[in-house]
């Protein structure tokens, strides 16, 4: 059986098209996925205009933000069964002998490939996911909301696991993209005071910031970090995809204090990290996600404490591949959703 599949063919700019590709065939640890909904990723437009930094495996099914039914089970897959309602995790291939993988932290496997990029991913009918991968779905949450679990808990990691934030604790959120908007709710889950920081062209995304409760700034956030005592924010969240933030973020943090990077950038720094030591910041990077992340993001969906229905800008349909993606790209919605059944 074939069914048509959004993929990204080239390295050249532009090189994404609908393609007719087999059903994929599953190992006996696999588990094959009909897919309900699939979110359209920032590093799906980065690849769609050849502005990565990553190595990506062409001609590759795009789209690692995903859930689904499951269809088919591998011989040695425990404990799912057909029709159960799942998201998959994106570390489509590990080596589980690594260091990292046999300490849980698999999303750091320097052999690591995931979905989208290394491996065929779900902007299609049916993909192929490991086992391991799955989580169940809460009864009651819908699909077009679980398949945000991705971003969610790459926001969830950068924000709880790797920043040290506490209650009262004053936040700056560089970038009003998916990964910052959530990473400015996370932040205001866990207490602190929040700033999300960007351009006039995303002032309708810094108003959906607002409506998580955080202060939307355009332009310079140096007032707002200097508020109280003068000397800064406690934590600085960048999630821009351009490297030029960092330094708009050692101006905002304290001495003392934390920048959590998140976002890529391919450009070099061309700057001074001097007051990066002259202020004693801790600079910490933030990369993916593991298992337990997952299972207390799906817990926060399900509860409704954490709502991602004001980012979902549209479902479309899998054809309407490219208005999808030039809505996100243009600014004018945060996250698009393809449905490709």
């Amino acid at each position: 059986m074939k069914s048509s599949a959004v993929v990204n063919f080239a390295p050249e700019k532009g090189s994404v098209e609908i393609r007719e590709i087999l059903e994929p065939e599953i190992g006996e640890n696999d588990v094959l996925l009909e897919v309900a909904n699939v979110g359209v990723c920032g590093s799906d437009l980065h690849q769609w205009t050849a502005d990565h930094s990553w190595p990506v495996n062409y001609p590759v099914v795009l789209g690692h933000e995903f859930g689904g039914h499951i269809v088919k089970l591998g011989s040695q897959v425990k404990n799912w069964k057909e029709g159960d309602r799942v998201v998959s995790e994106t570390a489509a291939v590990i080596d589980t002998n690594n260091p990292l993988s046999r300490q849980g932290l698999y999303n750091l496997d320097p052999t690591r490939k995931g979905f989208g990029y290394g491996v065929n991913g779900a902007m299609t009918r049916f993909v192929r996911v490991p086992g391991r991968c799955l989580h169940q779905v809460p009864d009651g949450l819908p699909f077009e909301q679980a398949c945000l679990t991705e971003p969610c808990s790459v926001a969830y990691n950068a924000t709880v696991i790797n920043s040290s934030i506490k209650p009262g604790d004053r936040v700056i959120v560089i970038g009003p993209g998916t990964i910052g908007i959530l990473c400015a709710a996370m932040a205001k889950l866990c207490g602190a005071e929040v700033a999300i920081v960007g351009l006039e062209t995303d002032q309708e995304r810094l108003n959906i910031g607002n409506s998580y409760g955080c202060t939307p700034i355009v332009g310079d956030a140096t007032a707002w970090s200097q508020e109280y005592d003068g000397l800064g924010v406690d934590c600085v969240i960048d999630a821009a995809g351009v490297s030029a933030t960092l330094q708009m973020a050692l101006k905002y943090v304290r001495p003392n204090g934390q920048i959590t990077k998140v976002g890529w950038g391919p450009k070099p720094l061309n700057f001074s990290l001097d007051p990066l030591v002259q202020k004693n910041v801790r600079l910490q990077g933030s990369f993916s996600h593991n298992w337990p992340i997952w299972e207390k993001v799906l817990h926060l969906l399900a509860a409704g404490t954490l709502d991602v229905k004001p980012i979902i800008g549209g479902v479309w349909k899998l054809e309407d591949w490219h208005t999808a993606f030039e809505q996100m790209h243009s600014g004018k919605v945060v996250k698009s959703i393809l449905k490709p059944n």
